[in-house]
């Protein structure tokens, strides 16, 4: 557990936390427990590194969900681009979290290749460039994450059409978070009452994607920041609308998120892709959760290019990433975790990312299995 400042202010927030809870218990014949879920990994990180769940009453569950990129990325995709990376004169482009991703096969992945055409690159511009420095190459960039890495995603190809480059290529595999919210609360086996949303995503969407999850199935939702004090807040305001009865959708994160979000990255998403139906590992085809390249821009659709077939795969015996990336099971829970599964050898995904809840778990919480 990590030490962070105004420690004394946190602990008072998770008092007031205890008090509105004890009161409600109070009220009722019978005590009852709480049970909400943030679905962005870098608030499950969080929440673990500082050791926020020891200051929460025992009657509060907090899950962690979907909201690791990396960990919601099908195997397929990872068997898709390690296929791209066997085509001659082809060079593989991503960000560095994906090279450890596991495949469907016993140790496939990108980082054991060592083929020499798979570069760690920190933007999108920066596979442009290669592109544009490699014109007898052809360019894929991996293109994962959420509503807040596709907008950077989609200004690259924006630049790439532009110039005219015809050996850049997009391998899409985005995702957006409001319609898996709504599996996650159209599953009863959660028995969801609120949602910590994800602050980087609301920046560019805003609030109001979310106000459905009130006025269609009455489950409150906050925006909290990343700081300790932001999260823990953010649960106070959460619960604050459980107690009462209330739904709606709060942001807590203020000082960036706005409801209308970021006009200028929508517009920017709009032009360049549409919403598919699309994959996410461990919970299973999620109608318009994902996004495609549209229109004049296919042509940039490293899928449509090279016609890559996409396997059905099965996820490793004993792993248990689904259930987690679901929020009905905890690393503890898995066989594999701390045995067959570590940060140096994964065996699933959530393990290799550093917002991945078996990441976080291994790495702040001890519970390492001899």
């Amino acid at each position: 557990m990590t030490e962070f400042r105004d420690k004394e202010l946190a602990e008072g927030l998770a008092q007031r936390i205890s008090s509105l809870l004890a009161c409600s218990e109070r009220s009722e014949s019978n005590g009852r427990s709480y049970t909400i879920m943030e679905v962005c990994g870098t608030h499950t990180m969080n929440i673990f590194r500082y050791g926020l769940k020891g200051l929460l009453p025992a009657s509060l569950k907090l899950l962690s969900g979907p909201g690791c990129p990396v960990c919601v990325t099908p195997a397929s995709y990872i068997d898709q681009a390690i296929a791209l990376a066997h085509h001659p004169g082809v060079i593989i482009c991503t960000f560095g979290d994906m090279l450890k991703v596991p495949g469907s096969r016993a140790n496939a992945s990108l980082e054991r290749l060592a083929l020499g055409n798979i570069k760690v690159v920190y933007s999108t511009m920066d596979a442009l460039y290669i592109a544009q420095a490699n014109p007898n190459k052809k360019v894929v960039f991996l293109g994962v994450g959420f509503e807040t890495t596709a907008p950077t995603i989609a200004a690259s190809v924006l630049e790439a059409d532009r110039k005219g480059l015809k050996n850049y290529f997009v391998l899409c595999a985005h995702k957006t978070m409001p319609q898996v919210m709504r599996a996650l609360v159209e599953d009863k086996a959660l028995g969801l009452q609120g949602f910590i949303c994800p602050a980087h995503v609301s920046t560019i969407i805003g609030s109001r994607p979310y106000e459905f999850l009130a006025r269609e199935f009455g489950i409150p939702c906050v925006i909290a920041g990343f700081e300790p004090l932001d999260i823990l807040h953010g649960i106070y305001m959460l619960l604050g609308q459980i107690v009462r009865g209330k739904a709606r959708v709060e942001i807590q994160y203020s000082r960036v998120a706005k409801p209308e979000g970021n006009p200028r990255a929508q517009a920017i998403l709009e032009e360049v892709f549409e919403p598919c139906d699309v994959e996410w590992r461990g919970i299973g085809v999620v109608p318009m959760s994902g996004l495609k390249l549209r229109g004049r821009y296919k042509k940039f659709d490293a899928a449509l290019h090279f016609s890559i077939p996409t396997p059905k795969v099965k996820e490793p015996k004993g792993c248990l990433c689904g259930d987690m990336l679901r929020g009905v099971k905890t690393p503890p829970d898995c066989p594999l975790f701390g045995r067959a599964c570590t940060p140096s050898d994964p065996v699933g995904p959530c393990m290799v990312s550093s917002e991945g809840t078996c990441a976080a778990w291994f790495k702040y919480q001890g519970e390492i299995v001899q």
